[in-house]
C-alpha cells in the first residue's frame, strides 16, 4: 500500500509535516549524547536532551549505575525565582534506594557537573533540584536551532507505523460543524506524528452502508431528473436526505420497497450497486471541496468506507467463534469483554449479529481492527470520535485483545472530543434550530475576515486580502477547536476566534506578520541565515529563548499525548514572549549593529517557529495582513 501523501492541487506545497520518512530519520551512526560530561556528541542534543543525560549521568555516579535510566522527571520552572528547570526524579527514587528526598536530591547535584551548561544549581523543598541554564550554553543551543530546518525537533530513534482514523462523515449528508472536530484533530494529530518520523497512514471510514440506503435509491429512482449524463446532480444532500426519510416515514408502501432494497444492494444487484456508487460519488466530491478548504490532508485514496469490510462481517463472526468468545443471547450473537459490567452488574454483552444476520457498527469496527493489524501492519491505531463513544471503542480494543488478534506491544488510543456549543452553551444550532453546514461555517468565517482585514489594512490589493482572509478565516475555525482541551466541550464564538487579541489564530498569524515586516523594513531576506551570534543583553531575550527550546520537547509530547492544544498554548505563549520582547529590546533601534543582529535572528527563528508550529495544526501563515 502507497502510504506517501500526495500534494491535492490545493494543498501542493502547503505541509511540511509529512517529510519523508528517510530524511526524517536520523543516520544509523550519528553520535551518541556522552553520558559523562559535555562532549561534542552533548552539545549536539537538544537542550532538554543535554539537561536530561547529566541529571542521568549525576544519579549513576550518586547511587549507582542500575539507576541511570531514572526518568528525572525535567519540566520548566513554575517560577523564575526557582531558575530555568526543575527536576522531580528523588521522591521516587528516594523509596527505592532508601534515602530521603532531600538527602538524595544534594547526593545528585554533589555529582552533577554544571561545567557548560548550568549557571546555577540547587536543592528546594523536599527535594526538587532547581536548575538555571548559563546564557552562553542556552544561546549557543538556539543558534543550533537556528541552522536547524526541523528547528530541534529531533525524529524519533524508532518510527512506527500509525492508523490515524478520522473524519468520518456520511454518504449521502453534507458535512456538518461536528464534523470539524474529528477532522482537524485527527489532520494535526496525523502531521505532528508525520513530521516526527513515523509513517503514518490516514484512514477515512465514511459511512457508505446500512438500512438507509435502500430508502436513499428507493427515492432516488423516484427522481430521474436528479441523475443527469450519468451522474447525480445533487445540489443539496441534506434536503435529499430528510426528503427521503420523510417518506420512508409517511409511506408504508415506501418503506417496504425501500426495505426490500437493502437486501437488493447487499445481494449486490447491479442497478442498485450502480445507483449506490453514484450517491457514493457524489457525496465524496463534497467531502473533498470541504477537505481541500479546510487544508486537510486527507485524499481519495486514505477512503476505506464501511462498506469495504462487508465481505469480511462473516470471517468476523467465525475468528471470534473460533477462539470460544462468541456466545448466543436472545437469538443474537455477542461478546462479553472482560472488565465492561452493565447497570445490574452483570457482564455486559457486544452485539456482534442480531439475531435476524444483520451486523453493527462494532462488527465493522472488529473487522477494520484486524484489517489495521494484519494487512497494514499497524504498531499503533488512533480513533478519532465523540466522547460519547468511548465505552464502544474501549470494548471493541478489549476485544481484539481477548482474540489474540494483536500482538501486545500494539498501542491502541481513542481520542475522545466534546461537542461544539453556541454561545448559549447549548448544541450549535442555526437560528431556526437546525444543524449547522459546515460549509457554511467557512464561508461565513471568510467573510469576517475579510472584514476584519479590511479595517486593519484597507490598502491591500483585493486578491492578496482574499488570501489573507481565507486563511485567518480557516486557521481562526481550526485554531479555536485546536486550542481547546479535546475532551471539553468547546463555545463556538466568532468575535473570539477571529479577535486579534488573545489565544487566537489571527493572533498567532499577526506575530508572525510582525516578524516578517521588520525583515522587508530592513531588506532582509526572511528565508536567509543570519550568521550572527544570540547576544543576551534583556531578560525578554532570555524569557524567548528558552521558551524556543522547548519546541522539540513539546511537539512529541503532542505526538505521546495526542492533545494539539499543547502546541496550541506553546505557541500562544511563545507569540506573548516576542511582544514582550519587541517592547524591550527594538531591533530597527538596537544600540549597535551586533545587537541588532543578534536579535533579528531571535526575531527570525521565533518566526520560524511560528510557522511551522502553525503548519503541524493545519494552518497557513501569511506575509502581510
Amino acid at each position: 500500500m502507497d502510504t506517501g501523501r500526495k500534494a491535492h492541487p490545493s494543498r501542493a506545497g502547503r505541509s511540511q509535516a509529512g517529510e519523508s520518512r528517510a530524511a526524517a530519520t536520523p543516520a544509523a551512526d550519528a553520535p551518541a549524547a556522552d553520558s559523562e560530561g559535555d562532549g561534542a556528541a552533548d552539545a549536539t542534543q537538544p537542550l532538554h536532551v543535554r539537561i536530561e543525560e547529566r541529571l542521568r549521568a549525576a544519579v549513576a555516579r550518586a547511587v549507582g549505575a542500575e539507576h541511570r535510566e531514572t526518568d528525572p522527571l525535567l519540566r520548566p520552572a513554575a517560577q523564575t525565582s526557582f531558575g530555568d528547570f526543575q527536576a522531580n526524579l528523588a521522591m521516587g527514587l528516594a523509596k527505592r534506594v532508601g534515602a530521603k528526598p532531600r538527602d538524595l536530591a544534594t547526593r545528585i547535584v554533589a555529582a552533577l557537573e554544571p561545567e557548560g551548561l548550568f549557571s546555577k544549581v540547587d536543592v528546594a523543598g523536599p527535594g526538587f533540584i532547581n536548575l538555571t541554564v548559563d546564557d552562553r550554553a542556552l544561546a549557543e543551543a538556539a543558534a543550533r536551532l537556528g541552522s536547524d530546518p526541523r528547528l530541534g525537533v529531533e525524529p524519533v530513534p524508532v518510527p512506527m507505523r500509525v492508523v490515524v482514523d478520522y473524519s468520518a462523515p456520511n454518504v449521502a449528508k453534507e458535512m456538518l460543524v461536528h464534523h470539524l472536530r474529528s477532522t482537524v484533530i485527527g489532520d494535526a494529530i496525523a502531521r505532528v506524528l508525520a513530521f516526527i518520523g513515523h509513517e503514518v497512514i490516514r484512514q477515512n471510514h465514511i459511512g457508505d452502508w446500512g438500512t438507509q440506503f435502500g430508502m436513499l435509491l428507493e427515492y432516488l429512482d423516484e427522481h430521474p431528473e436528479l441523475r443527469s449524463g450519468g451522474r447525480l446532480e445533487i445540489g443539496d444532500l441534506n434536503a435529499f436526505y430528510q426528503e427521503a426519510k420523510r417518506r420512508f416515514d409517511q409511506d408504508e408502501d415506501f418503506a417496504r420497497r425501500s426495505r426490500a432494497r437493502v437486501v437488493e444492494l447487499q445481494a449486490g444487484e447491479v442497478h442498485s450497486v450502480a445507483s449506490w456508487q453514484q450517491l457514493v460519488d457524489a457525496s465524496l466530491a463534497h467531502f473533498e471541496a470541504i477537505y481541500a478548504r479546510l487544508d486537510v490532508l486527507l485524499e481519495p485514496e486514505d477512503i476505506r468506507a464501511e462498506s469495504a469490510y462487508n465481505d469480511s462481517l462473516p470471517q468476523v463472526i467465525d475468528a471470534l467463534a473460533d477462539v470460544g468468545l462468541l456466545e448466543e443471547s436472545e437469538g443474537a450473537r455477542v461478546v462479553y469483554p472482560e472488565g465492561f459490567k452493565g447497570k445490574d452488574g452483570e457482564p455486559f454483552p457486544v452485539i456482534v449479529r442480531k439475531s435476524d444476520g444483520g451486523y453493527l457498527y462494532a462488527t465493522t469496527d472488529l473487522a477494520a481492527a484486524r484489517f489495521r493489524v494484519e494487512k497494514l501492519r499497524a504498531d499503533r491505531v488512533i480513533y478519532l470520535s465523540d466522547a460519547r463513544q468511548s465505552d464502544h471503542f474501549a470494548m471493541v480494543f478489549q476485544i481484539v485483545r481477548q482474540a489474540g488478534w494483536a500482538p501486545e506491544r500494539i498501542r491502541w488510543d481513542h481520542v475522545p472530543f466534546g461537542s461544539v456549543l453556541g454561545p448559549d452553551r447549548r448544541p450549535f444550532k442555526t437560528r431556526e434550530g437546525g444543524t449547522v453546514r459546515l460549509a457554511e461555517v467557512l464561508d461565513e468565517a471568510q467573510h469576517r475576515a475579510r472584514r476584519v482585514i479590511e479595517e486593519k489594512n484597507p490598502s491591500l490589493p483585493a486578491a492578496e486580502a482574499d488570501e489573507v482572509a481565507r486563511a485567518v478565516g480557516i486557521g481562526a475555525i481550526k485554531y479555536s477547536d485546536l486550542s481547546s482541551d479535546r475532551v471539553k466541550d468547546y463555545v463556538f464564538d466568532w468575535d473570539r476566534m477571529l479577535s486579534l487579541e488573545g489565544n487566537t489564530a489571527p493572533y498567532l498569524i499577526n506575530a508572525y506578520v510582525r516578524v516578517r515586516s521588520i525583515f522587508r523594513k530592513l531588506e532582509r531576506e526572511f528565508e536567509a541565515p543570519i550568521d550572527a551570534p544570540i547576544q543576551i543583553t534583556d531578560p525578554a531575550e532570555r524569557a524567548l529563548l528558552l521558551h524556543l527550546v522547548e519546541f522539540s520537547r513539546v511537539v512529541h509530547l503532542v505526538a505521546d499525548t495526542l492533545e494539539p492544544h499543547r502546541l496550541c498554548t506553546y505557541l500562544y505563549e511563545l507569540a506573548a514572549r516576542l511582544h514582550r520582547f519587541y517592547e524591550r529590546c527594538p531591533v530597527m533601534r538596537a544600540p549597535e549593529p551586533a545587537v541588532r543582529e543578534s536579535r533579528l535572528a531571535l526575531s527570525g527563528l521565533v518566526g520560524r517557529t511560528l510557522e511551522r508550529g502553525l503548519d503541524l495544526l493545519g494552518i497557513r501563515v501569511v506575509s502581510r495582513m
